[in-house]
């Protein structure tokens, strides 16, 4: 039971101090309303969820990279650079897929 509290407590911090986090939260919202508002399928609403877990998990993945890598390197460092870059890439690349498949999703439901 504690480690789900732990579990719990890890995605508040990230919530509370990740403003990349905020910002992913935000759009999952704004992804929920428009799915109900356009009445998505049911296999639309599991490609959603799928890339909901994805963004966020990998954020928290990028949140827990970048708090070691600063722990282990002291002032700058290249490769430090390299790690966190790297694993803001893949979120972001993540991010990007989710975008273009809610493209995909809700341009054709929506009447300009």
């Amino acid at each position: 039971m504690k480690s789900f509290i732990y579990a719990i407590e890890g995605i508040f911090h990230a919530v509370k101090h990740e403003r990349n986090m905020k910002i992913h939260l935000i759009l999952l919202g704004v992804a929920c309303f428009m799915g109900f508002y356009y009445q998505v399928s049911h296999m639309e609403w599991i490609i959603q969820l799928l890339l909901f877990a994805m963004v966020i998990g990998s954020e928290l993945i990028n949140t827990s990279i970048e708090r070691i890598t600063d722990g282990q390197y002291q002032g700058y460092d290249p490769n430090a650079k390299v790690i966190k870059d790297v694993a803001a890439g893949a979120v972001f690349f993540i991010s990007v897929v989710a975008l273009i498949i809610g493209f995909i999703i809700y341009l054709p439901k929506i009447e300009f």
